[in-house]
């Protein structure tokens, strides 16, 4: 048996810290949980109405994840990068069309996150009817802390909070999702089959704004950590 060779070195394994452990959590895939918040909806211009929609999804490369933190460079081809605060859920145990009664079984816990996004990219891409790549699957754009191990736990309810520059930006609590943890579970494993690394971004509040080189953005989930990023210069 030969080892298999390559024509370049495969980039490397994106993991994160687990607090308390050695051992770091290897990452499959990051999905993310558009517009689950009402006031953020609303703020976007599209407001959810739960009674007749159900949940919606975009992904992101895993190659666009930093941690906690770290100093990102302004991305180019943008004049409005905003920033998102998210409760990140974390898969630890493969599952597919799961039960809402059963969602518990596959979370193995949860880190603070931001969805970083080019908003005008985003809009122009939103109102032409076409993919959202551009606005989201940006470079260095999903940050995410350490992971805190809850196994098994489903978390209901949660102060969530975010500054830059030490002014608020995002405060809400996670019993303000539209479509909780156990309902994007649930939802999210009839298309796929969920796997342990899938990281599951729940989705932000309102209070989305603008960046500029040089932030620094502070935020905080209730009981499970905290997140910190720097915004560089335009490369």
């Amino acid at each position: 048996m030969t080892d298999t060779t390559y024509l370049w070195t495969p980039p490397a394994v994106k993991s994160l810290p687990v607090r308390g452990k050695t051992e770091r959590l290897p990452i499959n895939r990051l999905f993310f949980v558009g517009r689950n918040y009402h006031a953020h909806a609303v703020e976007m211009g599209k407001p959810v109405d739960k009674s007749v929609e159900r949940p919606f999804y975009f992904t992101k490369a895993p190659q666009t994840l930093v941690e906690s933190g770290a100093t990102v460079a302004y991305p180019p081809e943008t004049k409005n990068y905003h920033h998102e605060m998210e409760l990140v859920l974390v898969i630890g145990a493969p599952g597919f069309r799961v039960s809402q009664e059963d969602a518990h079984k596959l979370v193995y816990g949860y880190a603070c996150g931001l969805d970083m996004t080019r908003r005008d990219l985003q809009l122009v891409a939103r109102d032409k009817g076409r993919p959202w790549d551009l606005g989201k699957d940006v470079e260095e754009s999903s940050v995410v802390s350490e992971v805190v191990r809850m196994e098994g736990t489903v978390l209901e309810k949660g102060a969530l909070v975010m500054t830059v520059n030490g002014q608020p930006r995002q405060k809400s609590d996670l019993d303000k999702l539209i479509w909780n943890i156990r309902e994007i579970i649930a939802d999210l494993s009839l298309f796929y089959h969920l796997q342990p690394g899938d990281l599951i971004f729940t989705g932000t509040p309102e209070g989305v704004g603008p960046l500029q080189p040089g932030d620094r953005i502070e935020g905080s989930v209730a009981g499970v950590g905290e997140i910190t990023l720097n915004i560089g210069p335009a490369e």
